[in-house]
């Protein structure tokens, strides 16, 4: 379903308490290519759960070769219509806007995904995706890899290291960014096109931040520390390296944390 919108931009923070890294709910094997899938959704929108579903089975890593690193951004732009979604935010309506203008697109809709920041299709059309997704995985990628530092009381500190923006990515500069999802989420509608129907989840975005940017032929090393909102359950940090306005994604990396 298309819905027309203008964003305004908002940030939204989070507080977490880790306490151990946890177990990824899949089998990824040590040389799969990561390739991120940002579905972007809303609990208003009846178009939306086959799409929710479809991303909970590309968390499973169902695509042979690839490490696939989902996201869910939650929209506000169908909070007026009858549910106000509260894993929403104007952030992920405008990142989507973003990526509306890079891409060429019209208007904003639901549900979409967007593969790696390059490619885009309606969310609950599967028959295209393993076109997209074969495209992703024969891109070069930076390599990236986040590590748990420490964790407890109302914070939680981690390190990211990124390998070389090699000058055959043709940038001067790229972009590194961090994000904090819930594993999973679900909400009990009582309202607007999906009343009566109990919706789920995964990878939840709660917070991206820009971190800094990686400069041609150098790395990026940094700590992380997050100080931000109380939330139970299983988390996972997601860092990832774009090209500047929102370009194509050159790299990502997942650390699932186990917080109480």
């Amino acid at each position: 379903m298309t819905i027309k919108a203008a964003f305004l931009s908002t940030v939204a923070v989070l507080i977490v308490t880790p306490v151990m890294p946890a177990r990824n709910t899949g089998s990824v094997p040590r040389t799969a290519t990561p390739v991120l899938v940002e579905l972007f959704t809303s609990e208003g929108c009846s178009s939306c759960p086959p799409a929710d579903r479809f991303l909970e089975k590309l968390d499973h890593q169902t695509v042979p070769g690839a490490e696939m690193i989902v996201l869910s951004e939650h929209v506000d732009y169908w909070n007026h219509i009858g549910w106000k979604d509260p894993y929403s935010s104007h952030l992920y309506s405008e990142r989507q806007s973003a990526y509306a203008r890079r891409l060429g697109l019209n208007s904003v809709y639901t549900p979409q995904i967007v593969v790696d920041g390059a490619s885009e299709f309606v969310g609950s059309n599967t028959g295209v995706a393993d076109k997209v997704f074969a495209k992703a995985l024969a891109a070069a990628k930076i390599p990236l890899r986040l590590s748990l530092i420490s964790g407890g009381g109302q914070s939680l500190h981690a390190h990211l290291d990124a390998g070389i923006l090699e000058p055959s990515f043709d940038l001067r500069e790229a972009e590194v960014y961090i994000v904090l999802a819930l594993n999973r989420a679900e909400s009990q509608v009582s309202s607007g096109e999906n009343a009566g129907h109990k919706l789920a989840h995964v990878a939840v975005v709660r917070e991206i931040r820009k971190l800094g940017i990686i400069k041609q032929a150098q790395g990026f090393s940094q700590d992380i520390q997050l100080n931000l909102g109380a939330v139970s359950g299983n988390l996972r940090l997601i860092a990832f390296v774009q090209e500047p306005r929102q370009g194509k994604v050159l790299g990502a990396a997942l650390l699932p944390v186990s917080v109480n």
